[in-house]
């Protein structure tokens, strides 16, 4: 009886302590790490590191750039960071339970939405490719609209690239959806980017607008993702710079999309390969580091007497397939 007695207390205390050292990993900060003092601190905060996970997720050169500090002393702040977070393997059954929260944006199309799955996906980057007129900035426009009825106060990010952004046409979509125009183009945050530095910074600043501004983005629109480094690389040789940067671009985007349970939507120019002879000679920018970084791939194209055609590519979890659509002053419908 004493024997079951002390192993019952013994429990207790053991579970006490695991919940004690449990809550003292929650409570450490930035302020906690070794050889970080008050001003590495804010160093480390004002350019986007402000929790112990932006520092375990962060490489070290990303922090030498930020603060100027030595590379062992980097690799030793993101080690400590890790060990006091719990970032091991979790169960397919927790993997579920988050799944849960995955929101869907609809097109408007129900043929398009059940192409995806139910709409376009939270937590992930859907890419459109097709030529121009072939319907990629208007679904930009029509999902801007259509994320605001997932949540109370939804914001969409728009990163122009193109000037192709209307605030005319949204103000058409949110009649057509039911929507307060003047309440949606408040909560349609748009920025012109210049060239593709400018564009990568806009991507990095969205997450002040989460965290600093206390913005619900649900939506981030870039349209269109490499027109700026199509112009600015050119010729075979800079082609390895070029997909270089636009893989650090899309993690950052990757990145936000899975911290912050939000879409990335992408759009993408299209080139003809000359070398086709049968087929569709029709090609998307930006090759395999694209193509591997998007979840969803889609390519648009134009149909007959207006329509125009969603052909899924690329999906983690749907078979390949095709929708018919049209776009009308209202947003986009299904082909009847």
């Amino acid at each position: 009886m004493e024997q079951e007695l002390i192993e019952i207390e013994e429990s207790k205390d053991s579970k006490r302590r695991k919940k004690e050292i449990k809550m003292e990993k929650q409570e450490k900060t930035i302020y906690d790490l070794p050889g970080v003092g008050a001003a590495t601190a804010e160093k480390l905060i004002a350019v986007g590191f402000s929790d112990l996970m932006s520092i375990a997720v962060a490489t070290p050169a990303e922090l030498i750039d930020a603060t100027g500090m030595g590379d062992a002393l980097a690799k030793k702040l993101i080690a400590v960071a890790r060990s006091s977070l719990e970032m091991g393997f979790e169960s397919g059954e927790e993997l579920m339970k988050r799944r849960e929260k995955v929101l869907r944006i609809k097109t408007g199309s129900k043929s398009f939405d059940s192409l995806l799955g139910g709409g376009l996906e939270t937590g992930a980057i859907v890419e459109c490719f097709g030529e121009f007129g072939s319907g990629k900035t208007q679904l930009g426009h029509a999902l801007a609209v259509n994320c605001q009825s997932l949540e109370k106060d939804a914001v969409a990010v728009y990163i122009d690239t193109e000037n192709t952004f209307r605030p005319e046409r949204i103000i058409q979509l949110a009649k057509g959806a039911g929507l307060d125009e003047e309440q949606v183009l408040k909560n349609i945050k748009v920025a012109r980017a210049y060239n593709s530095d400018h564009q990568m910074l806009l991507a990095e600043k969205i997450e002040d607008l989460i965290k600093k501004k206390g913005m619900n983005v649900k939506l981030v629109v870039i349209d269109s993702l490499t027109a700026h480094f199509r112009a600015e690389f050119i010729g075979r040789g800079t082609l390895a710079d070029r997909q270089q940067k636009l893989n650090k671009h899309m993690h950052v985007l990757l990145k936000l999309a899975d911290t912050y349970n939000l879409c990335v939507y992408v759009t993408n120019q299209v080139m003809a390969k000359p070398d086709m002879f049968f087929g569709d000679p029709t090609q998307a920018i930006g090759g395999h580091i694209v193509a591997h970084a998007s979840t969803f791939r889609v390519y648009l194209r134009k149909g007959k007497k207006g329509t125009r055609v969603a052909k899924l590519i690329d999906s983690p979890s749907m078979p390949e397939g095709e929708a018919g659509f049209y776009v009308d002053e209202n947003g986009l419908h299904d082909v009847e």
